[in-house]
């Protein structure tokens, strides 16, 4: 699916990667010599590892191909730590919050707005008030673009999606985490002078906690390459259980009723992956509803034989232990999408589970070639073969490290190609 969005690139892309390898990686760096800045807009929660994983990446991804870029930060939640993650691993960057003197002087003094992957264009009023009240460039690196809901009686979807599109049109860029979204915004009309699929930011995260991670491998007697980590989800995350928000019952009841469908084939594959190799299995999750979901759907119904190599973690973590045991683990199944991404950017093989309600992030594994590794739950054919694609990766970990590190490699290569896009705009 991938090979046409990326080769039918613009002849204007070209041209513009011409001139920024003409003149050089100081790309970066303004006539004038001094360092070009970036109001990068991310960070939206702190509850999930996956979109604390979003800033990290995208920092690093800039960090290791526009070095002389100096970056400011306009995060939604850096709480529960962070904050102190990302000031650990990038020192130099400055955080400007909502309202605070550092954002106006954040406006006043970037270049270019940078918006951050994400389930959509999460910050679509802020690019908004950027665009109105500086008049400078911007871009979208890694979304979704789904189909949308009015969020008043008083506007359609038509509107919304209108909205949107006006505003993706004017950007320098806008890259989407997945094929689908690019040709949906392409049947909407969207505009922008390059749009191309690029990947989620969160492939380039390299947080680290090897404490914390080799503490937790130890107490629970898990051998690095000789354990899969599984992660469960329900259709819709229950945050009525973890945030002040209100009880949806539309949403809790399609879980219950799939909640059972959605993890047989998981369970299942628990079974026989202990049962025909010599693995171990670590029930972790994504954010912070998944563990009580994990132990009811995945753990509890095992037989206590089973359970007796089955690791069940009870707690939520952060994006640098997450890594530091995804790495040193042989592969990943489940029904998440940023714990993949972050196993990939390491060479680490990972299969995904979708369905319509995380939107068409998931396809994003045909985009890279893993389509071998996805398996959409909203089609029955598909669903049988999650079990034997399990057992094999476990099986044959060589070839599923190969399988893992080709997708890798493009995906870093997209990145590359993405960042000489970036710095010809900020060359100007």
């Amino acid at each position: 699916m991938i090979a046409s969005s990326v080769s039918e690139t613009p002849r204007r892309h070209f041209l513009a990667q011409a001139i920024f390898a003409a003149i050089g990686t100081a790309a970066s760096s303004a006539q004038d010599g001094s360092p070009k800045k970036i109001l990068l807009r991310s960070s939206w929660q702190t509850v999930n590892i996956g979109d604390i994983a979003h800033t990290p990446g995208v920092l690093r991804i800039l960090e290791t191909h526009l070095p002389d870029v100096e970056v400011t930060l306009w995060p939604s939640r850096i709480d529960n730590g962070v904050e102190e993650l990302l000031k650990a691993r990038f020192p130099k960057l400055k955080i400007a919050t909502k309202g605070s003197d550092e954002l106006k002087k954040a406006f006043e003094e970037c270049d270019f707005l940078l918006h951050g992957s994400g389930a959509s264009l999460v910050a679509q009023k802020d690019v908004l008030r950027w665009r109105e009240e500086t008049g400078k460039p911007y871009g979208i690196y890694g979304i979704t673009l789904p189909e949308k809901k009015s969020s008043s009686t008083s506007t359609t979807p038509a509107e919304v999606m209108a909205e949107s599109v006006d505003i993706l049109s004017t950007a320098k860029f806008v890259f989407f985490r997945d094929s689908k979204s690019l040709a949906l915004a392409k049947s909407k009309g969207c505009k922008a002078p390059v749009m191309e699929f690029g990947p989620d930011g969160a492939f380039g995260c390299d947080l680290r906690d090897e404490d914390k991670a080799t503490a937790f491998l130890k107490s629970n007697d898990l051998e690095e390459g000789k354990f899969l980590c599984c992660i469960p989800r329900l259709r819709y995350t229950p945050y009525w259980t973890i945030k002040k928000v209100a009880f949806d019952e539309v949403k809790h009841a399609r879980n219950e009723e799939m909640k059972e469908h959605d993890h047989a084939q998981l369970r299942q594959a628990v079974i026989e992956v202990v049962t025909q190799t010599d693995m171990k299995i670590l029930l972790c999750p994504e954010d912070r509803t998944q563990m009580q979901v994990g132990k009811e759907l995945l753990y509890d119904p095992l037989p206590e034989e089973i359970k007796k190599k089955v690791v069940w973690r009870p707690d939520y973590w952060l994006t640098g232990e997450a890594i530091s045991v995804y790495v040193r683990s042989a592969g990943l199944f489940g029904n998440e999408m940023h714990s993949p991404i972050m196993c990939i950017g390491h060479g680490i093989p990972a299969i995904v589970c979708r369905w319509a309600e995380q939107t068409s992030k998931g396809y994003m594994w045909e985009d890279i070639g893993l389509s071998d590794w996805l398996f959409n739950m909203d089609n029955e054919e598909e669903v049988p073969g999650i079990v034997p694609a399990v057992l094999d990766l476990a099986k044959n970990q060589e070839a599923a490290k190969a399988k893992a590190n080709t997708a890798r490699k493009f995906v870093e290569k997209r990145q590359k190609e993405s960042m000489e896009v970036l710095g010809t705009v900020l060359k100007g």
